[in-house]
């Protein structure tokens, strides 16, 4: 368990000699990846979506490929395409970007929904499908996507299975003046990602995946999971609440969040911590809610004001 305190810790060290003042985002990162799980980032262009996805594969001497998402994109552009060699008389798979162990899927909302599809088994099954033959990918996996949120125009909005399959769902955010200066004097003659050494490789990071299933979970905690994320599908606002992958996420996510504060088994504060970044993008709004302006991340935060927290006296949330 130390071992694996100590990797994560590495990790968020070394991308934070890149990405400045964003020590919460670039936790929540590294937890996704030691829960083996895909991100989804929704933020304005130039805040670092990018940089973050690159300083972690610098980190982890990870194989690293980015897919620009356009209307034209293709399924096949993204999971490779089989090729007839003419000399060999037979067909040969030419691995397409999806193939890499870190991909960043940019602006994956500008996709049609057809190519957007082709993700989905890749992301739940770690595996593709190309010509009725399939191709494992390789360990880890991780998938970061981002979109901007304030563009509508050519845009196609991610299917809730797609949603579903994202771990958690975060946002950079501006930086402080104090690091944008400080941002400044780091670029001034040689950007931070080209000096940015390795400091734990794959086979470490899925030592440290396996120790966060060991981290211990109350029976008690189980059922403060599931009893949120069941609420979530009995609110008059909500059309559609989370699903059982939902619970799994806020587990697994709690599990890791109390690994990186070094302890070896989790808290209500874990679940309560991850409850804002795992759900709301599973929940969909009614029509009326959204008229009125709430949102999925409202109803969260109500929930856990809510809910009774384990061991606490009644009326104590």
């Amino acid at each position: 368990m130390s071992i694996a305190w100590q990797v994560a810790e590495r990790l968020v060290q070394n991308v934070e000699k890149v990405i400045i003042g964003k020590h919460k985002e670039v936790e929540l990162t590294l937890l996704a990846l030691l829960c083996n799980g895909h991100i989804l980032i929704e933020d304005v262009p130039g805040t670092g979506k990018t940089t973050l996805a690159k300083a972690i594969a610098h980190s982890l001497g990870c194989t690293f490929k980015r897919i620009q998402f356009t209307p034209d994109l293709l399924p096949t552009d993204a999971t490779g395409v089989s090729i007839y060699n003419q000399k060999s008389e037979q067909f040969e798979f030419r691995p397409g970007p999806l193939m890499a162990q870190i991909v960043l899927a940019d602006e994956i909302n500008r996709a049609t929904p057809k190519t957007q599809s082709a993700l989905l088994e890749a992301m739940e099954e770690h595996q593709v499908s190309v010509d009725g033959t399939t191709h494992s990918l390789p360990s880890p996996f991780i998938v970061l996507a981002t979109q901007n949120p304030i563009e509508y125009e050519g845009t196609f909005p991610l299917p809730e299975a797609q949603l579903d399959r994202f771990l958690l769902r975060l946002s950079l955010g501006y930086p402080s003046r104090q690091n944008e200066v400080e941002l400044l004097d780091r670029l001034q003659r040689l950007h931070p990602l080209e000096s940015l050494g390795q400091v734990c490789s794959p086979e470490e990071l899925v030592e440290a995946q396996d120790a966060v299933k060991e981290v211990y979970v109350d029976g008690l905690i189980k059922e403060y999971i599931v009893n949120l994320v069941a609420a979530t599908r009995e609110q008059d606002e909500v059309y559609l609440g989370a699903s059982p992958r939902g619970s799994l996420a806020l587990y697994r996510a709690s599990q890791a969040h109390a690994l990186l504060q070094g302890r070896n088994y989790v808290i209500p504060d874990d679940v309560k911590a991850l409850a804002p970044v795992t759900l709301p993008h599973r929940i969909i709004m009614s029509p009326s809610a959204r008229m009125k302006g709430l949102n999925s991340t409202v109803i969260v935060e109500g929930l856990l004001n809510q809910i009774q927290v384990p061991g606490s006296k009644a009326g104590y949330r």
